[in-house]
């Protein structure tokens, strides 16, 4: 990507009855006045930034004629005020699909290029508008599918991420600059800071640290929604309670044991906590080759679970597979609508060993079972100012930034030289900058980014 060339892309979906194609570059201006016609009879290079003008866009076809494409509203951006820092231009004309591709196919004819996924926000991280975790919170604000998720996107865009890492910086920094005074002055009968007031400063670096990483747990739940693995012994039972959840026939259901040989899984919010379903195979002993791949997935599914749904009836035991000791286990007794009458129907309560019973094929008890997965789920209420981490990217570079304030700490009380304590300090705001991008330079990394963005932001 290049910023000497000015790009242009579609910025909404089809559909609508209004679209939206942008313009940016340092001929984004120019060009756009070469198809739209004011009806002020006023060039765009002789407005205002952040104006709003009403006129035609008008293309010239192959035997030099014109065509009247639409009659469009064009937006104006001067440089830097516009999203990308550069000059820009915003085109809101009918919602068309064939509209929207003839003005951006006229606009290419003017000389524009078509511009790449995310490179609108690629460009606005690099002209300073916004920093990488700023960046990302876009395509995520994009992507938000609940109010926490939002509320997370909008947090992070409005840079509270940032100012948390800003004030970790500002304190390494400090750290750091009393130490190297430490190391400059070692033969002088000079102190600057005793090793316990380093200590104590390391100490309160590392805390925040570790709040922010293990934060992601909560974060990456939220955004990608808490999984869920639902187990048991062939025909108890699984693929109903699925399709009840779900509130559709998503999972075949059959009183033919083995029906479901693959992992299912489907997505649904209760709550307002979104939930990552998966509906597994039977547990059981098979001699079926297919059947028993299909053993093996449910056994990986419950490995990646946070909860797990042990789905049973009543006469029939719980299927006895290893769950370790990390997962919410809800024992769950089906088809209770067979052995209770629904006059006389009775909730179990969930304790240490209890079970709930539910009918799947009714309804009864389902609510109960929803009640318990969002108490399972453990969700914290979210504030505006709480910085949750929710990018595996940024999760990786506090690992590390936290692996080397630790080496900090433990250096400090084994009394090792400055200039090694140093060292690792610098690690560590190394990797704090790896998140904001301060120390990000390579195509390569930026590519991975913004590759997921979609084209038009």
């Amino acid at each position: 990507m290049t910023q000497t060339s000015t790009i242009t892309a579609i910025a909404t979906a089809p559909g609508g009855a209004i679209g939206i194609i942008r313009v940016s570059g340092p001929d984004a201006i120019g060009i756009c006045d070469k198809i739209f016609h004011s009806v002020s009879e006023k060039k765009l290079t002789q407005a205002m930034g952040h104006t709003l003008h009403y006129g035609k866009i008008i293309a010239q076809k192959q035997d030099q004629r014109e065509e009247l494409i639409d009659e469009v509203l064009v937006s104006v951006f001067r440089a830097p005020r516009s999203y990308t820092g550069e000059d820009a231009v915003e085109i809101s004309c009918h919602g068309s699909r064939y509209v929207m591709q003839r003005i951006v196919q006229a606009l290419i004819d003017a000389g524009a290029t078509q511009a790449a996924p995310g490179e609108f926000t690629q460009r606005a991280f690099v002209n300073g508008k916004m920093d990488l975790s700023q960046a990302e919170a876009v395509a995520d604000l994009i992507a938000a599918n609940s109010a926490a998720t939002h509320q997370m996107a909008i947090n992070q865009l409005r840079g509270g991420f940032s100012k948390e890492l800003s004030t970790l910086r500002d304190n390494l920094l400090k750290l750091t600059t009393l130490l190297e005074l430490e190391l400059d002055f070692s033969e002088e009968d000079v102190e600057f800071a005793n090793r316990e007031e380093l200590y104590t400063l390391a100490k309160t670096i590392e805390s925040r640290i570790s709040y922010l990483t293990d934060s992601f747990q909560t974060g990456n739940a939220i955004k990608n929604g808490v999984p869920v693995a639902i187990i048991g012994a062939p025909n108890v039972g699984k693929s109903t309670l699925l399709n009840a959840l779900l509130h559709e026939e998503k999972a075949i259901v059959s009183d033919i044991q083995g029906t479901t040989r693959d992992v299912i899984e489907d997505i649904i919010q209760i709550q307002g906590i979104t939930f990552r379903f998966a509906d597994t195979a039977g547990i059981r002993k098979t001699k079926d080759t297919i059947e028993q791949m299909g053993i093996e997935r449910s056994l990986k599914a419950l490995d990646h679970a946070n909860i797990v749904l042990l789905i049973s009836e009543t006469g029939i035991e719980f299927p006895n597979v290893r769950i370790p000791e990390d997962k919410h286990v809800i024992r769950v007794i089906n088809k209770s609508d067979l052995t209770h009458p629904a006059s006389s129907f009775v909730y179990n309560k969930v304790s240490n060993g209890g079970y709930i019973h539910i009918s799947a094929l009714t309804g009864a008890g389902i609510p109960l079972l929803e009640q318990e997965l969002v108490k399972a789920a453990a969700i914290p209420e979210i504030n505006d100012n709480d910085p949750i981490v929710t990018n595996l990217r940024h999760y990786e570079a506090l690992k590390k930034a936290q692996d080397s304030i630790e080496r900090v700490l433990q250096s400090l009380q084994d009394q090792i030289s400055g200039d090694l304590i140093a060292q690792d300090l610098r690690l560590c705001l190394f990797h704090l900058a790896e998140i904001t991008g301060g120390e990000i330079t390579t195509d390569e990394v930026l590519g991975n980014i913004f590759k997921n963005f979609c084209i038009g932001k």
